[in-house]
């Protein structure tokens, strides 16, 4: 979708998404936004309190999206509870198809791919960013894991390890994996092919 078939209030957010991915978010000001949207910047406080209101706003979106393309792989990509249906039936080729799903929803969806790069340039100078970028990209995803994977142990298809040892072992090449795309983007088929073969060795490892 191209920006002038865009609200101005999205128009808004996906300038400065554009503009915080280049040159970080405490580098950009009210001002560069506005005139990236082609409005005067008193206009953008009709739409948002403040830039952090615009931030805000930039991750209730990107919640909204991921949570839409997560629905579509029937799951939900952030609770263990609802989706321990999905993964205690799943086949290993299923399982495979929908982890390069979403490394690719990762690599390729222009608003995450922004703020991933907004956090990696905000993470070395802004405390409450550098949170957020743990939180994401860490915390958060292994905690998840980690619960599915403790939850298919009780029910006797993994082995009884620990699992959040197992979350560290499934998901940290997955993310460096990511790291290296963004950099050298004609890696992708190599890395596609190790996502591949990290999902199945996993399973020999700690399914049962």
């Amino acid at each position: 979708m191209k920006n002038e078939k865009l609200s101005t209030k999205e128009r808004i957010l996906s300038e400065a998404l554009t503009l915080f991915s280049v040159k970080g978010f405490s580098s950009v000001s009210v001002a560069e936004i506005a005139n990236a949207v082609g409005i005067k910047a008193p206009s953008i406080y009709k739409h948002y309190k403040s830039k952090q209101d615009i931030f805000k706003a930039i991750i209730t979106d990107m919640d909204i999206r991921y949570k839409k393309y997560t629905a579509s792989l029937q799951i939900s990509g952030d609770e263990a509870l609802k989706d321990i249906g999905f993964f205690s039936m799943v086949t290993e080729e299923k399982l495979i198809e929908t982890g390069i799903k979403l490394f690719l929803y990762f690599l390729h969806d222009e608003h995450t791919k922004k703020f991933r790069k907004m956090l990696t340039i905000e993470q070395y100078s802004n405390t409450e960013l550098a949170a957020l970028y743990v939180k994401q990209y860490a915390d958060e995803p292994l905690l998840y894991q980690s619960s599915v994977f403790e939850l298919l142990i009780k029910e006797g298809i993994l082995k009884p390890e620990n699992p959040k040892v197992m979350a560290m072992h499934f998901y940290s090449p997955i993310y460096l994996l990511l790291a290296v795309c963004d950099e050298n983007p004609g890696r992708e088929g190599e890395a596609l092919q190790m996502i591949e073969e990290n999902i199945r060795q996993f399973i020999r490892i700690y399914g049962k």
